[in-house]
């Protein structure tokens, strides 16, 4: 097996950059100092002040260069990380699955195989084909987020039908029964949103509510008014929760908590960070709380409300 490939770790760059910032700024006093105990000796004081400025101005701008090339550095090799890490979860995600469809399908070729067994089998194959596209489809889903192509048409969308919907796919993605998710969804909420959007954010982070639950998932989907114009929806679950300093960072494309029991878990790092675009995309702000580790999450969604009229006519076609 090839040796996986070693990324440099960036305390080197930004080192070298901390030292060459220190060295232009001892050399920029340094200059200040000469020209200033010379400037007595000298007839010529306005070239040496003139001087003296041009200095100062091209030791500065020394230094923005290479504070600027530190920060890009730094970024572009924590990209590389975050990117690398997402291959091997992809890599990951579409290796087990496939080698137990060959597996699945080279047990389907023996001649005296029971027929019950092999209709397990098919239902094994179709549950790991059912996966491969939802994992497929979710990094198409990234995809179209990068480019802008994520929301299609914002309307008035009843709240309740689409939270129910999330429920049941997420719930059928991890083989469990909708009941583990207790919904507060009071009737007639409708907000203005993308109704296929919607579905999706609230689908990944149910997904990730059961997915990071420690046992049994307790996991709960509320919604109330937000003063007139706006409806606050809350994911919250009793899971492995977030440490307070990834909290600023779990939006990020690619990102995972480097927690083991987090990548204990299947996981590419988009699902948040499509949840994020998608709910911005729609005029509307998201939130993560957290305890800190095992202490359970809870995301706040707030969306505009759709008015007495509007929410009337969508609920009566929902």
């Amino acid at each position: 097996m090839a040796a996986r490939r070693t990324i440099r770790s960036i305390s080197g760059p930004i080192a070298l950059s901390a030292v060459s910032v220190a060295l232009a700024a001892g050399l920029l006093v340094g200059w200040i100092y000469v020209i200033w105990r010379n400037l007595e000796l000298s007839k010529k004081v306005v070239q040496n002040t003139w001087l003296m400025v041009a200095g100062v101005s091209s030791l500065v701008t020394i230094i923005v260069v290479l504070v600027l090339f530190a920060v890009f550095l730094a970024r572009e090799i924590r990209e590389v990380r975050r990117q690398t890490s997402f291959l091997d979860s992809v890599t990951h995600e579409l290796r087990s699955p496939l080698a137990s469809l060959r597996l699945c399908l080279e047990t389907l070729a023996r001649p005296d195989l029971d027929p019950a067994r092999a209709a397990e089998l098919r239902t094994m194959m179709l549950e790991d084909v059912e996966r491969l596209q939802a994992f497929v489809d979710d990094i198409l889903e990234a995809s179209r987020v990068g480019y802008g192509d994520a929301v299609r048409a914002v309307g008035d969308v009843p709240l309740g039908a689409v939270v129910q919907r999330a429920v049941q796919t997420a719930a059928a993605r991890h083989r469990m029964d909708p009941s583990v998710v207790n919904v507060a969804v009071p009737e007639g909420i409708v907000v203005r949103a993308d109704e296929m959007a919607l579905e999706i954010v609230l689908r990944n982070l149910l997904d990730n509510a059961i997915k990071y639950a420690e046992g049994t998932p307790e996991v709960a989907v509320r919604a109330v008014p937000d003063g007139e114009r706006f409806v606050r929806i809350t994911v919250e679950d009793h899971g492995i929760g977030i440490a307070r300093p990834d909290l600023r960072r779990i939006f990020e494309r690619f990102y995972r908590v480097p927690e083991e029991a987090v990548r204990a878990r299947r996981g590419t790092g988009l699902g948040l960070f499509v949840v994020q675009s998608l709910v911005h995309a729609m005029g509307g702000r998201i939130r993560v709380e957290s305890d800190g580790p095992n202490e359970g999450t809870r995301v706040h969604l707030r969306l505009a409300r759709s008015s007495d009229r509007s929410a009337r006519r969508a609920h009566a076609h929902a």
